[in-house]
């Protein structure tokens, strides 16, 4: 079995090298364009055809045709993005057996540099820039892999699969039999340490590097990979096969997400849905759910795709998306200023521009981190959004609860007077704060993610996108408005009713989303829940892991209406 599984792998790393390097032989108009890249191909093919004609099984079959049409769309010289279909169905026949095998522990620069230093430094030099003593001996130049202007279409996948197959013709000898995976990928790391880049897994599961398109035809082969897993009852890697193709989903997501977050959110329950429906043996489900996936992919890929869209849609994009993901922040610190103001309590006021002000901040120094240092970590995003959810959980069931509390106090001015003064001295002013300081935040990393993304993939595109910035910016200051105005108005009870529900909801909705988001960073497992209907906008999903924090909230909820309401009523001063 060993043996087959080896065959099975080795031929998709040598595919996958085969249909990235095409693009440098024939243009997209399938022009040839380099027919010494070109011959490196079909020796690429040539070796994959030896290697499929070791497979065994009942899969044998389908994957040698998908080469055969992959080797014939090459010597019509079809456009590259035409052979990706084929690299699909080949990946898709092969099954898990030919999954990447991503790295089993985290990443050792020091183990890379020895390994590199020992077996790659004579041809590539000890800086990768192609200067190694055996490289001026040889007459097929070295590539500068340890630097990107070298070798700019060099993706981490690429890299490993080269590294795993070797190139014919050569001194690149394979490694896929010296080197253990784990060894393989150190070395890869190592060289995007030379490069100055972070290695980022999730484009290593995408494929190599064929744009947007390439990925999504990967997402759908993996999915199809993990639904034969189940199908065959290997459950553990029908579950890693799932998790994988969400994670080659999350390049596609920033940028699809700022256009369409329906279109996303939907493809994530879809995610969702496929993870649970394979990890429960229900195949039926699973094939519905990778349906639902494989439908609404090519309108995501297209969002994440175009770039060539208007001043006038670019505009229209970015002021959605500031007051869309400004709006929830505004209704929690809309909220807590009209309190503060209407308790008599305005000195208070500066705590929450100073906790709002300190959300903006963090969110820029979040979303920088995202995009640098955590870049390699695989749903490092929904891991900080479920940790931020969480906390902000805490926090706003807390000051709901004791915002309800107050619904029946007795003596309403002597209390408003006394008692909320002094709340607020004794530590309450510093949660208001630290609320409004996470609903800035929580909203504001995701948003400075999304600008990011729209201003690298829109050339040009920068003064339609700051005037959409500033200009949802002014709408949300209306909004602001509105609540100071009118929030005061309100009559005392009515309001600390209203406010105290405000910020419950939130605390339900965000405890269901956090406890999602875990689960789609496969921190938290999902064991689907029957009858249990996915509403979104309540934040509630169909798991058991979702549902249980959520029923928590619902019981200490009922607990502080009972006993405001009925075991410390106040007594009617009319009766005095």
């Amino acid at each position: 079995m060993r043996s087959q599984d080896t065959a099975a792998r080795r031929l998709a790393s040598i595919v996958s090298v085969a249909v990235s390097e095409y693009g440098l032989a024939v243009d997209k108009r399938g022009q040839l364009i380099s027919a010494e890249e070109y011959a490196e191909v079909a020796g690429f093919l040539e070796n994959a055809s030896e290697v499929a004609g070791r497979l065994e099984g009942r899969d044998a079959p389908a994957a040698r045709a998908a080469l055969q049409e992959l080797i014939g769309a090459v010597k019509q010289k079809r456009p590259p993005a035409a052979l990706e279909q084929y690299r699909a169905s080949l990946l898709a026949a092969l099954g898990d057996a030919a999954a990447l095998e991503l790295p089993s522990a985290p990443l050792d620069t020091a183990v890379g540099r020895q390994i590199f230093t020992e077996s790659c430094a004579s041809c590539h030099g000890s800086r990768g820039l192609g200067d190694g003593p055996v490289a001026r001996t040889l007459s097929t130049p070295v590539p500068a892999i340890g630097r990107v202007a070298g070798t700019p279409n060099l993706t981490p996948t690429l890299a490993y699969n080269v590294t795993s197959v070797g190139i014919n013709g050569t001194a690149m000898l394979p490694f896929g039999e010296s080197l253990t995976p784990q060894q393989r990928w150190e070395v890869v790391n190592y060289v995007y340490q030379l490069r100055g880049q972070p290695m980022r897994l999730p484009s290593q599961v995408a494929g190599a590097g064929a744009g947007a398109s390439s990925t999504a035809a990967s997402i759908v082969a993996l999915l199809d990979s993990s639904l034969a897993s189940a199908k065959r009852g290997n459950v553990g890697r029908a579950s890693d096969g799932a998790f994988d193709a969400y994670l080659a989903f999350e390049p596609l997501e920033t940028v699809a997400r700022a256009k369409d977050p329906r279109l996303v959110s939907s493809l994530e329950r879809s995610f969702g849905k496929f993870r649970v429906a394979v990890r429960g043996g229900d195949t039926g489900a699973a094939t519905r759910a990778r349906n639902a996936i494989a439908d609404a992919l090519p309108r995501a890929v297209a969002l994440a795709s175009g770039s060539d869209e208007g001043a006038v849609t670019m505009f229209w994009q970015s002021f959605v998306i500031i007051l869309r993901e400004g709006f929830e922040a505004i209704l929690v610190v809309g909220a807590v200023v009209a309190f503060l103001i209407k308790t008599g309590n305005r000195k208070r006021l500066r705590s929450i521009w100073i906790g709002a002000a300190l959300g903006v901040v963090a969110s820029a120094i979040t979303a920088v981190i995202l995009k640098t240092a955590l870049a390699a970590i695989p749903a490092s995003s929904e891991i900080v959004e479920a940790v931020s959810l969480l906390v902000a959980v805490v926090v706003l069931f807390s000051v709901s609860y004791w915002l309800i509390s107050k619904v029946e106090a007795h003596k309403w001015q002597k209390f408003i007077r006394e008692k909320v003064s002094l709340a607020l001295e004794q530590g309450s002013g510093g949660a208001l704060m630290l609320i409004a300081f996470l609903a800035v935040y929580r909203e504001g990393a995701e948003t400075a993610l999304f600008y990011q993304a729209l201003f690298s993939q829109a050339h040009g595109a920068a003064l339609p996108l700051t005037l959409g910035i500033v200009t949802g910016s002014v709408a949300l200051g209306v909004v602001f408005v509105l609540f100071y105005r009118f929030g005061v108005k309100i009559p005392m009870r009515t309001f600390f009713a209203a406010t105290s529900l405000l910020l419950y909801y939130m605390a339900f909705v965000f405890a269901g989303r956090g406890i999602r988001e875990l689960q789609e960073g496969n921190v938290l497992p999902m064991t689907p829940l029957p009858h249990v209907p996915d509403i979104s906008w309540l934040g509630l999903f169909p798991t058991v892991e979702t549902t249980a924090l959520q029923s928590v909230l619902l019981v200490l909820f009922a607990f502080a209406l009972v006993k405001t309401f009925v075991l410390t009523a106040a007594p009617d001063p009319s009766r005095k």
